[in-house]
């Protein structure tokens, strides 16, 4: 059964984690179909809140080996057997998983976290440094990343460490295209879609609809305009307006996450 969880009060105990859920779990329409990083627990937890709150029929296809898991909380790994074994379908072929990915039909939006975000929503998980051959630091890769920003997937970001060394001017690899060096230059690629939102710590975020640059959203609670533009390694673009507070989740939401989805506290892993 569906909650009714619009009627529920607002909290103010909640985790940043817990906010970035329920934040992420609004951006998912009932309609939806949509993926996440393999191994990633935010955007899971997001896709279940949203499941079990005001988008029922929403189709996950999660880790790109099966579609539709419905697991009854998060397991020690989204990787992890039980995470399938009430699943609608299981993919035994990587290739079937990819069929689905590459068409717009299936999978339009796309939940992932990067070490690096520009300006322009250009993700890096590959390496830090100017060297590729010999970098500072060796990241996991691209994995499907790479693919999905080329796919016409609408992208959204979550990072637990919004700082100037994670939001920086230029990406030092490009592992996921965003808008490239901003206005049409992605349409020009015929590139469809990109960056829709980026979440963190501090704040939401989202891009101008012509520049294509970052731009400030709403701060969370208690996070001032001026510290989100002091850990934001670019000149962030603020509204002309006042800046609202990002909402947080409410009672029943938190009460979903804890004791439904993840009892186990695999968010803060």
């Amino acid at each position: 059964m569906t909650l009714n969880w619009q009627d529920s009060p607002a909290s103010d105990d909640y985790s940043v984690e817990e906010l970035i859920i329920s934040v992420l779990a609004d951006e998912f329409r009932n309609d939806d179909r949509a993926t996440n990083g393999m191994g990633s627990f935010i955007p899971v937890a997001a896709f279940m809140l949203a499941k079990l709150t005001h988008a029922p029929d929403l189709v996950w296809l999660a880790g790109t080996v099966g579609v539709e898991p419905r697991p009854k909380r998060i397991p020690a790994s989204t990787l992890e057997a039980p995470l399938w074994k009430d699943s609608i379908m299981y993919l035994e072929q990587y290739g079937d998983a990819w069929h689905l990915l590459f068409s717009d039909r299936w999978i339009e939006k796309f939940c992932v976290g990067a070490a690096q975000l520009d300006q322009y929503g250009n993700a890096n998980n590959s390496v830090i440094g100017s060297d590729y051959h010999a970098p500072k630091v060796r990241l996991p890769g691209t994995a499907g990343l790479a693919d999905l920003c080329s796919l016409g997937k609408k992208l959204y970001y979550w990072n637990l460490d919004h700082s100037p060394r994670s939001l920086v001017e230029k990406v030092d690899f490009i592992s996921g295209a965003g808008y490239l060096d901003g206005g049409d230059a992605r349409e020009k690629l015929g590139l469809a879609n990109g960056p829709q939102l980026v979440v963190t710590n501090l704040a939401v975020m989202d891009f101008h609809a012509q520049s294509k640059r970052m731009q400030l959203k709403s701060v969370h609670p208690g996070v001032s305009v001026e510290q989100v533009e002091a850990a934001t390694g670019f000149e962030l673009l603020i509204p002309d307006c006042e800046v609202p507070e990002t909402t947080r989740p409410t009672e029943a939401q938190l009460k979903l996450i804890r004791e439904d989805i993840d009892p186990d506290g695999m968010r803060k892993k």
